[in-house]
């Protein structure tokens, strides 16, 4: 395994995270047993990083992931966040932020989180995210509760924009770089130079559109993406490899973002993941890839409230 600083936090964190959504059943049943024999598998192979949140599993994936790291708790440096509990429930309030710290903690069978995150935070309002939820995550890091605060969220410019204006630890973009999209290279890479917080990028498979498996009926990507899985699969194929190793891999090779968070809840995919490590691109893939994905390059979906999905471009 080999690691990075995660900005400012002087955390070093492997490349690979450990993304505890489908703990929470969030694509297909997920057997508890199973799951947390996953999350040990991870330790066992060098993974130090585990993001998790309320809203997956509606605190499913909380509780399991907080009974596998039953006496490995110090093992691992542990993301959860706030302000998102289900698919259209969101509060970015003040009082919920801070209770809801309390309410992971118990499920995570912790006494401090390493990492507290507000959660999605496009679909709240900028005001009540910057007066409210910011000064209640700043409250918990002093309190102790969690050592370090960052924010997460699918549209870029508008996390840059957040923070730009703000302090903090650590920015979380999903599904913005990956054979499909490089926008996070635009201004959050560079913003992240600048202040020195941390990023982390999640979903490097797309929610499944750049692997092997079924792309889940609740899929947000535009038809035209999606579509394109199958052509993918086919050029890999003729390479002798996976769609999704190359995609992993694609993720991690870029030195500026700590950690790429892949959704696990089995040993076979922890192990067939960290493999990705001794993996190599063929020579030649990544240029047919590019050449079949500039149709659909950075066409992402939106999610959250309009004024905060304006594009920059």
């Amino acid at each position: 395994m080999q690691y990075r600083r995660l900005g400012k936090t002087e955390m070093n964190v492997s490349i690979i995270g450990f993304g505890a959504s489908p703990l929470g059943n969030v694509f297909e049943d997920c057997d508890e047993k199973v799951g947390i024999e996953s999350v040990h598998c991870a330790i066992d192979h060098g993974i130090n990083f585990f993001d998790v949140a309320p809203f997956y599993g509606t605190t499913l994936a909380e509780t399991r992931l907080g009974k596998a790291l039953m006496g490995k708790r110090k093992d691992i440096i542990l993301a959860t966040k706030c302000g998102r509990y289900g698919l259209r429930d969101f509060d970015f309030s003040y009082d919920r932020i801070i209770k809801s710290v309390d309410e992971s903690l118990k499920r995570l069978n912790t006494d401090y989180i390493d990492l507290f995150q507000l959660h999605d935070i496009e679909f709240g309002s900028k005001e009540q995210v910057l007066n409210e939820a910011l000064p209640a995550i700043q409250k918990i890091k002093e309190s102790g509760k969690a050592r370090f605060i960052g924010i997460t969220g699918l549209p870029v410019n508008y996390l840059a924009e957040i923070a730009r204006n703000i302090e903090i630890d650590t920015v979380l973009s999903w599904a913005h770089f990956n054979l499909l999209a490089d926008e996070i290279n635009a201004e959050l890479v560079p913003l992240s130079k600048e202040k020195d917080f941390g990023l982390l990028n999640a979903a490097p498979l797309v929610q499944r559109i750049l692997s092997d498996a079924p792309i889940p009926s609740w899929h947000n990507a535009p038809s035209q993406v999606k579509a394109i899985q199958p052509t993918l699969l086919n050029i890999c194929q003729n390479y002798g490899v996976y769609l999704s190793d190359v995609a992993i891999r694609f993720a991690i090779d870029n030195p500026d973002i700590a950690t790429t968070i892949i959704g696990m809840c089995d040993s076979s995919t922890v192990k067939k993941n960290v493999s990705v490590l001794d993996f190599s691109i063929p020579d030649g893939l990544l240029n047919e890839i590019e050449l079949i994905v500039a149709p659909v390059k950075n066409n992402m979906w939106f999610e959250g409230m309009p004024e905060n999905n304006i594009s920059r471009k």
